[in-house]
């Protein structure tokens, strides 16, 4: 009966470590996660901002340049 209780309390502790270790690992990828988020949400802040500059500076060549203007070298 002895060597029941013995092996229930390994398993039991074993089964607590695992735990432990999930919690941790748990933490860890929750903040990994969180970080991620930060990183993806400030490159779609500066792939915006970038796009419409480039749109800005699209629209701002082809109002600056006629279209049927006699190239320099005629």
């Amino acid at each position: 009966m002895s060597d029941s209780i013995e092996t229930l309390k390994k398993r039991i502790e074993e089964l607590e470590s695992q735990a432990a270790f999930q919690d941790e690992l748990f933490e860890s990828l929750n903040t990994i996660v969180a970080k991620q988020d930060a990183e993806v949400l400030a490159l779609k802040r500066q792939f915006s901002l970038l796009s419409q500059r480039l749109k800005e500076v699209g629209d701002a060549s082809l109002s600056a340049q006629p279209q049927d203007e006699t190239p320099p070298h005629y």
